[in-house]
């Protein structure tokens, strides 16, 4: 099977562009909705970080560090290194005896305006804590801490990363069918769009132990504080907001995201080829309104899908569509 079309841009009559890829809805029996070729394996960047976050709930190392929803949100975060999320992440350093330099990260401009402005006109480097990342690695150095272990946690055969490659492999139900490197350093596992959507159903309706407890943790975490899994402007964040604690969202680099829908059991997982984010930030609102989730008037629709392309005088120009079936 090969992609589906999922999204077009329409300008003048004619259809100017499409976004083409795979998308599957998943629920603890399976398969209930798929389009394009469920079976693609992709790297699912941080659109898992519940994932890799679910060792240090389940692990007991969350507990011991004393973190609360706000730290267990930060970990499953792809923030925008605003005050808010810089300010936490250091205290959660700080309350474990860390500084910024036992990260490995790395360092990049943030992508919150007010913050890039403060550094910009002060003439201060970023630090590793400004990583849209930084909440994932504070969550591998504490399980790093509770397991004793060496320093180097994004090792490939760090302790760390061979507990969140176990964690991987049993939520998606498939051994990893690679590994590449991350934006952040991280190792990331590869699987299938289905294998994703299998995951996430997971986390939709965990089961019983500590596993189901640390899954339904780190979700709730994400719903109850949407601005620090994101930031302001960020699609993960308004999306989440839209819908009210009904459902939470999270993307990952080139074009992937996921869906975790708890009052349906549902996992929703999709990747646009192109690895444009516009086409899969249209692709998962689509999936959203066509879930029930959104109204179709809700200006968060408007926002990422249905309102009209402007240029610069304001004129509208274009037009996103959903494509023919994508979702009926």
């Amino acid at each position: 099977m090969t992609a589906a079309r999922l999204i077009e841009l329409w300008r003048g009559g004619l259809r100017e562009s499409s976004h083409l890829g795979h998308v599957v809805i998943s629920d603890a029996e399976g398969v209930v909705e798929a389009w394009g070729n469920p079976g693609t394996v992709i790297f699912p960047r941080s659109s898992c970080k519940m994932i890799q976050a679910l060792p240090l709930v389940e692990s007991g190392a969350a507990d011991a560090a004393g973190l609360g929803s706000e730290q267990l949100a930060l970990a499953c975060a792809s923030h925008n290194g605003a005050r808010a999320h810089v300010d936490r992440v250091s205290a959660w350093l700080s309350g474990l005896g860390l500084e910024e330099e036992d990260l490995r990260c790395g360092a990049h401009m943030p992508r919150d305006p007010a913050e890039h402005r403060r550094l910009l006109c002060s003439d201060t480097t970023p630090c590793q804590i400004h990583n849209n990342c930084s909440g994932k690695h504070a969550g591998f150095l504490t399980l790093k801490r509770h397991m004793k272990a060496g320093p180097e946690y994004v090792e490939i055969d760090h302790p760390v990363q061979r507990a969140v490659r176990r964690a991987f492999e049993e939520v998606t139900g498939e051994t990893a069918a690679g590994w590449g490197i991350d934006g952040c350093a991280a190792p990331n596992f590869a699987c299938t769009v289905e294998g994703l959507a299998r995951a996430m159903a997971s986390f939709a309706r965990p089961g019983a132990g500590a596993r189901g407890a640390a899954q339904r943790r780190l979700v709730e975490a994400m719903i109850a504080h949407p601005a620090l899994v994101a930031g302001e402007g960020r699609a993960c964040t308004e999306l989440m907001r839209a819908m009210k604690g009904r459902a939470a969202v999270k993307t990952g680099a080139e074009a992937v995201f996921v869906g975790i829908v708890p009052e349906r059991g549902l996992g929703i997982a999709l990747k646009v080829s192109d690895g444009g984010t516009r086409g899969a930030e249209a692709a998962i609102t689509a999936l959203m309104v066509h879930l029930g989730l959104l109204e179709e008037g809700h200006p968060v629709v408007g926002k990422y899908l249905t309102d009209p392309i402007r240029n610069w005088r304001g004129m509208a120009t274009g037009e996103m569509r959903r494509a023919s079936g994508f979702p009926n």
